[in-house]
């Protein structure tokens, strides 16, 4: 019974990962790649076929590999992962938020430039 629990939640997990990262493709707010890259290991962990598949899609398997075995992404993941950033980060000085909300201002583009170095210092494939 805990076995097949345990199974049921890394399978959520999974799941809503997985759908997290489409949703990403459409919002520039919300990253694709590390919900892809957490639906891989939460699949891993219990629900190999769904690992298998990720694994050997043709647009994300040579990613998700590339991770596991060295922690690497791509310059053109760097590139693209920085400019939408940076245009989340644009577009958030031009949108309205009430005065209680100011203080997102500047911590969100902060969090930007803190991802964007740790990003810039990952190896590359």
């Amino acid at each position: 019974m805990v076995n097949s629990l345990k199974t049921l939640l890394w399978r959520c997990l999974a799941v809503v990962a997985l759908m997290l990262g489409l949703i990403g493709v459409f919002l520039p707010i919300l990253p694709t790649v590390p919900f892809v890259l957490l639906a891989a290991w939460a699949a891993g962990k219990g629900w190999p076929r769904l690992e298998a598949w990720l694994l050997d899609h043709p647009h994300f398997g040579i990613h998700i590999r590339q991770w596991r075995d060295k922690g690497a992404v791509s310059r053109r993941g760097k590139w693209f992962a920085t400019l939408a950033m940076l245009a989340s980060g644009v577009t958030l000085q031009f949108l309205p938020l009430p005065t209680s909300g100011a203080w997102l201002y500047w911590l969100i583009p902060l969090i930007f430039v803190c991802v964007a170095s740790w990003l810039w210092r990952r190896p590359e494939m």
